[in-house]
């Protein structure tokens, strides 16, 4: 469920860095949101990432 539908993006993984440069492991997470979206003149409920949303906006 963690992936958004129109890119692909999903959870990535990398270091947090305190001052002396340990690295920690942490989650980047998308900004995943669900919302109702027409397609072939149906409403469709899809999760989508912020990114996405903005640029289907942009396009309508």
């Amino acid at each position: 469920m963690a992936k958004c539908e129109a890119c692909g993006k999903s959870t990535v993984f990398g270091h947090n860095r305190s001052f002396s440069q340990r690295a920690t492991n942490r989650t980047f997470r998308p900004n995943l949101q669900r919302v109702m979206v027409f397609e072939n003149g149906r409403k469709v409920h899809k999760v989508l990432c912020a990114k996405c949303i903005r640029t289907l906006a942009k396009s309508a």
